[in-house]
């Protein structure tokens, strides 16, 4: 392992901002995020597969009525996102280590108000469906995570992942109010995003790929 990742991994274990194994709020925080790691009642927003945090900390920039938790498994691009908080005194803004398909040992039903999912891996083989960030599966874990008026909103590049998942919210998962275009930067939603980019949506962009984005809330 590199100098520089053990240097960030000792920075995670410090900083209140990151909530991983090994640290209290690891286990205590579930059905209190926002009091016990945010001191307020705000609601809270995640970041599936936050990677560097562009999205977590751009969007606590943007709006700062709302708590943003950054979830991924990789310690050192974790990291990047935690110290940019800090500098920037972004006191809304918290990152968790952890496995996505463990959310619901983090979380409690009914904690979250938004979720979203920024360029997941695609998972193209047939045999990884489960493990897509859209599928049925994880599909049903947000809907109990989720207040009833809560949102999620999914944004990639990837066209044949974008449609598997259109056809799940057509065929096996009931929601309301869904919206989706093929092409966000020439649509009615883009100002939902403050022009927030994460770097591999830049990098997708500049290569002439569209950018796919959905949002709904599920039927109870």
């Amino acid at each position: 392992m590199s100098r520089k990742k053990l240097e960030r991994f000792r920075d995670n274990e410090i900083v209140t901002n990151v909530v991983q194994e090994g640290k209290a709020a690891f286990e205590a925080n579930i059905g209190k995020w926002s009091e016990a790691q945010f001191k307020n009642t705000n609601d809270i927003v995640i970041e599936l597969g936050c990677g560097r945090g562009e999205y977590t900390v751009g969007l606590a920039e943007n709006i700062s009525n709302k708590n943003f938790i950054g979830v991924d498994i990789k310690g050192a691009r974790i990291w990047i996102g935690s110290q940019y908080a800090i500098e920037n005194k972004l006191n809304n803004v918290a990152f968790l280590r952890t496995q996505i398909n463990l959310l619901d040992k983090h979380f409690a039903q009914n904690e979250l108000s938004e979720i979203w999912i920024t360029f997941p891996d695609p998972r193209p083989k047939d045999g990884d469906e489960k493990r897509r960030l859209t599928s049925p599966r994880f599909m049903e874990m947000y809907k109990t995570l989720l207040k009833k008026d809560g949102w999620v909103k999914f944004k990639t590049d990837n066209t044949a992942l974008f449609n598997y998942t259109l056809e799940v919210l057509a065929d096996e998962i009931k929601v309301r109010n869904l919206i989706h275009t093929h092409d966000l930067y020439n649509s009615v939603y883009m100002d939902e995003h403050f022009g927030v980019k994460t770097k591999y949506e830049n990098l997708f962009y500049e290569k002439g790929e569209l950018i796919k984005y959905l949002k709904f809330q599920f039927e109870y």
